[in-house]
């Protein structure tokens, strides 16, 4: 999706999702109803003005993130800054290559989230190089906080928010106030099976907590960091959702005395959803958590 405004203030700004597709899994066993291991889609965003441009949430794999540089370098902006939302690898791990391929860009993030990063690189070895085998590329954890958690592009302000909990810890979010937009990581998912591990707890309630600092922004759309391509951006809708989402896992749960029960379950409740290979993730985390 791209979309841009002419704004006469400060001249035109814009914004582009690439969602770079699921990706298969080097994991041998196979969901309950048959299907394969897979990883999300993932959402990366460019927000531009007439001359530069900010990316946010650079993706997990080196071959994802050359067909984005690509598509930057195309379109022929300067990139000052690559933003993180939060520190799960499949938003930053490819930071520092494409920080190499556009000098100058700066790799930030909320103090918060950097120390998460650090945390989430020493998993890489034993979790990520695992599931994707030589497909991820060098991740040096380089960001640093920008001044006052904002990022100027071209005298438009984009605001890091830190909003606490959603599906991890020290999540932040974009706002671009004059473009009405959030670019929001995974405190909103729109059509993707949602990541549950670290949900429960009271981590539910927390990331509810977080869906309501973003409304609150009141912004028109909101880029989920995990989203169906051919879905639009309105972010009532995707509120909404995400809010269903949650409620239907609060409901199931105490339902279903297996993962294979809640599994089917929630399937039945969001049959347009992909990516069932994270609910099965979740569903085993969650069960064994009990």
């Amino acid at each position: 999706m791209s979309m841009t405004d002419d704004l006469t203030a400060g001249g035109v700004l814009g914004y582009e999702v690439f969602v770079s597709e699921s990706i298969p899994l080097a994991l041998p066993d196979r969901l309950p109803n048959g299907e394969g291991r897979t990883w999300a889609p993932i959402s990366t965003t460019l927000v531009y003005g007439e001359r530069d441009a900010v990316l946010i949430d650079p993706p997990l794999t080196a071959a994802q993130a050359e067909a984005i540089g690509d598509r930057i370098q195309t379109g022929g902006k300067r990139l000052t800054h690559i933003l993180a939302t939060h520190a799960h690898g499949d938003h930053w791990f490819t930071a520092d290559m494409l920080a190499g391929r556009f000098p100058g860009a700066q790799v930030t993030a909320l103090a918060a989230t950097i120390e998460q990063m650090h945390r989430v690189l020493t998993t890489r070895k034993n979790f990520w190089d695992k599931i994707l085998p030589g497909q991820i590329p060098a991740s040096p954890v380089t960001a640093v906080p920008p001044d006052g958690n904002r990022v100027d592009l071209e005298n438009h302000e984009l605001v890091l928010v830190d909003v606490g909990h959603s599906d991890t810890d020290d999540t932040g979010v974009v706002h671009i106030p004059d473009l009405h937009v959030v670019v929001a990581g995974d405190v909103l998912y729109n059509g993707v099976h949602q990541f549950l591990v670290d949900s429960g707890n009271g981590g539910r309630d927390a990331w509810r907590q977080a869906i309501s600092v973003v409304e609150a922004l009141t912004p028109r759309q909101i880029v989920a960091g995990h989203k169906i391509k051919e879905r639009d951006d309105d972010a009532a809708r995707i509120i909404a959702e995400t809010r269903r989402y949650l409620d239907d896992v609060d409901e199931l749960l105490p339902r279903h005395p297996t993962p294979e029960g809640f599994f089917n379950a929630m399937l039945d409740r969001h049959p347009g959803h992909i990516n069932a290979s994270s609910l099965w993730g979740s569903a085993q985390a969650l069960y064994a958590d009990r």
